[in-house]
């Protein structure tokens, strides 16, 4: 089963999203997973097309129903988890998925799927990573800082992951992953 699962991770503003949407253009037959959330949408994001916006007492549940392969709070204010049926039915379907998660999922993922690939997206160094947290303009300074600091745990870590892809030519880091997940 595991086989078929890739967890992408990285700190924020790396490019993740950017990444596995390119991947996702040159590959639809691949599964991404939809990631469930309490954070409000950002402009443009849709409801099950981007995540699954739900309140915080829909998070309570999934967790109690054992409904999350993985999940975490991020940030220190916001919650964000895999929610667990759609992605056993796409690997029963014999689909590729790709988890696109934060460091604390994929350590939960690694525990429960410990075949599943790991990919971790580095930034080409930190003034790319605070310029494009800071280009985004969605966060205020305070979560800016909140989220520069998670990032530099998050970097620390990186190499308990299989693989690293660095995202600083868009193109080339879609090709490694293409190369590392086998596609």
């Amino acid at each position: 089963m595991t086989g078929d699962i890739t967890v992408i991770s990285g700190p924020t503003a790396v490019g993740k999203g950017t990444l596995v949407t390119e991947l996702r253009n040159r590959y639809p037959e691949v599964y991404v997973s939809i990631s469930a959330t309490t954070r409000s949408p950002r402009p443009g994001e849709i409801d099950k097309v981007h995540y699954y916006f739900i309140d915080d007492a829909a998070f309570d549940r999934l967790i109690a129903e054992d409904g999350l392969l993985e999940w975490a709070e991020v940030h220190g204010n916001t919650r964000y988890g895999t929610p667990r049926e759609p992605v056993l039915q796409a690997v029963a379907h014999g689909k590729r998925v790709i988890l696109e998660i934060d460091l604390q999922g994929a350590r939960q993922v690694r525990e429960k799927l410990p075949e599943a690939k790991s990919i971790f997206v580095l930034p080409p160094d930190l003034d790319a990573l605070m310029e494009r947290l800071t280009r985004r303009g969605t966060e205020t300074p305070e979560q800016i800082e909140r989220r520069l600091s998670t990032a530099s745990y998050e970097l620390a870590h990186k190499n308990e992951f299989d693989h690293i892809v660095v995202n600083d030519d868009l193109g080339q880091a879609v090709d490694e992953l293409v190369r590392l997940i086998g596609l």
